[in-house]
């Protein structure tokens, strides 16, 4: 459940890195050590906080918990920081919930609200304008509007199922009568009928077989021409784009890209080479350990050095201004490094749309010659099957005239046939979907009454939470009257969220608050906006920074105060107070912009 933080350029710290416990996490040091300054970094984190280093162009953090890591980098454009990478809080309403209510340092605007008299109702409701809920119940209303006109057919097709099945009912009867008509034309006919074969085919069979062969001719003619018209215009549009393609000429890019690439190994290496010298260098003179290497003679003006690697003597102050001229030589050769790699990377684009280019040729080429091939083939077929059509025809023809009344009668009763089959198909469909509509009436009766109820809910959302944040705040204030002996004896919001202090059994005036019993009061406001929007579901950790006016028992009363509300709390202190049961993080080893300040000067 460690959460480990690496920090760069972030506020006042340069360089530093460590982790954040389970627990409390107490960040102990002096003045200008970095204290504040670890606390933006993991807002920065958040999501929640840009505070670049002055001066700085870039800067970065890096937080690995259980579940995720997050990389967040800042940098400086046109006078203004941007950030870049995926913080751990994406959305706008999870990062305006962390920044009012998880994040209580000294610039936080529910404490300085406190501290001013400030009327409280903008600041601790302050998430619901990201909420959007206006839009949520337009939304929900179109929706609504939806499912009721669905709801209106579905319970229209409940009232129509009786009749229509009636329908169904009645055409399979008609249908069933037609065809014993039919079946009695056609025994009439074979009784009156010449022929003395049985197994020979009646005129009327013979016709209609021959008409259904016509048809079938027909129907595959249409379906070629379609099929060929399409097959022609598919093959001229990869033809026109087999002519714009233009390969460019990639003599020069091989070579190029192996040149790059052997260039910028060779620029690695010398950059790890002088960054090997120099970090033992530097480590040397930064511990001052020049007596492990070599002789050291110290003066009142200067310590005079004999260099370990030529014997001769030299100023320490020289052999740091040449460890520096060393330090810019390095970051030249990553600037150039740099370059190289984004040559290479140009390179190997061009080189893959080269490659994507050809192959693209190769497909047209191949489906072109595909295309042909199948085009061939359905002219072919086109050709057989108008051979059919012609056959059938004539045939159709000679064999209509042999055709009496028997047929013309039994083809009447088989269109009626049809038509009323096709009528059956129809009603039949439409009984289904009414079935399948009328199902649907407790389903969407339900969905109705569910966002009706959502409706209501996010119109009373602000109520319910003005609710809750003045009970949260009045369950806070009784814990933290408790626990501290206060000059006053409760406070409390009002219906309009401004803040009353009661003292003596009087209203008192915040102006007569101590220090510490307005922050105390600016902790329980911000701690009634946590419970309220239920931020603990959304960040698992509390800061705390810029605590003042509290003693030493009252500040450690309000840290395992606070530590009962989150899995984490990470906050400042500094020396003088006593320990806190929890884990200490030690800024000392952090490199800050204070110390390089005071090395520059």
């Amino acid at each position: 459940m460690t959460w480990n933080i690496e920090i760069e350029n972030i506020a006042g710290i340069l360089d530093g890195e460590t982790t954040i416990e389970p627990g409390l996490n107490a960040v102990r040091g002096s003045n200008w050590q970095g204290k504040s300054s670890f606390i933006e970094a993991i807002k920065t984190a958040l999501g929640t906080s840009t505070e670049l280093t002055e001066n700085e162009d870039s800067g970065r953090v890096q937080l690995r918990t259980p579940d995720r890591e997050i990389a967040v980098e800042l940098v400086r454009e046109n006078g203004s920081v941007r950030r870049s990478g995926t913080p751990y809080l994406e959305n706008e309403y999870d990062v305006i919930r962390a920044e009012l209510f998880a994040c209580l340092d000294e610039r936080n605007v529910v404490r300085s609200a406190v501290r001013r008299g400030k009327n409280l109702e903008d600041v601790l409701l302050r998430p619901l304008d990201f909420q959007n809920i206006d839009e949520q119940i337009a939304d929900l209303k179109r929706e609504r509007e939806q499912i009721q006109s669905e709801l209106s057919q579905a319970r229209e097709a409940k009232k129509r199922l009786p009749g229509v099945q009636e329908q169904v009912t009645q055409l399979e009867k008609e249908i069933k009568e037609l065809r014993e008509k039919r079946d009695e034309i056609a025994v009439s006919d074979a009784d009156d009928g010449t022929s003395d074969d049985e197994d020979d085919e009646s005129p009327q069979q013979q016709l209609s077989e021959v008409q259904t062969e016509r048809s079938q001719a027909k129907n595959r003619i249409e379906r070629l021409e379609r099929t060929i018209e399409r097959t022609e215009e598919r093959l001229e549009q990869r033809r026109s784009e087999l002519e714009s393609i233009e390969i460019p000429a990639d003599d020069d890019v091989e070579s190029e890209l192996a040149s790059a690439r052997e260039q910028l190994q060779q620029l690695k290496r010398d950059s790890e080479v002088l960054q090997s010298v120099y970090s033992a260098n530097e480590m040397v003179l930064k511990e001052g350990r020049l007596d492990l290497l070599t002789e050291v003679e110290r003066e009142l003006t200067a310590d005079t050095v004999v260099c370990w690697t030529c014997g001769n003597e030299a100023q320490r102050e020289e052999m740091e201004e040449r460890l520096n001229h060393l330090g810019d030589k390095i970051t030249e050769l990553r600037a150039r490094t740099e370059q190289y790699h984004e040559k290479v990377k140009e390179l190997e684009t061009r080189r893959e749309e080269i490659d994507q280019t050809k192959r693209r040729k190769r497909d047209l080429e191949r489906e072109i010659t595909e295309l042909e091939e199948t085009l061939a083939d359905r002219r072919q077929s086109l050709e057989e099957a108008e051979k059919r059509y012609r056959n059938a025809q004539e045939h159709a023809e000679e064999l209509s005239d042999a055709v009496d009344e028997t047929v013309e009668a039994i083809s009447d009763v088989e269109s009626k046939i049809k038509y009323r089959e096709a009528e059956l198909k129809d009603t039949r469909d439409e009984l289904s979907q009414l079935e399948t509509r009328a199902d649907q009436v407790e389903m969407l009766e339900s969905e109705s009454e569910e966002i009706r109820t959502e409706i209501e809910e996010l119109r009373n959302r602000k109520d319910r939470i003005k609710r809750r944040a003045r009970e949260a705040f009045d369950e806070a204030m009784d814990e933290i009257l408790s626990r501290f002996g206060t000059g006053f004896e409760t406070a409390r919001l009002t219906a309009d969220f401004d803040l009353v202090v009661a003292r003596d059994g009087r209203e008192a005036s915040l102006d007569a608050l101590s220090e510490g019993e307005l922050e105390l009061i600016g902790f329980v406001a911000a701690l009634a906006g946590y419970e309220s929007f239920d931020v603990d579901e959304t960040v698992p950790l509390l800061l705390v920074d810029g605590v003042g006016g509290l003693a030493d028992d009252n500040l450690h009363t309000l840290i395992d105060y606070l530590h009962e509300r989150t899995n984490y709390l990470v906050f400042t202190a500094y020396p003088e107070y006593t320990s806190f049961e929890g884990r200490e993080i030690d800024p000392s080893n952090w490199s800050v912009a204070t110390n390089r300040q005071v090395r520059t000067d």
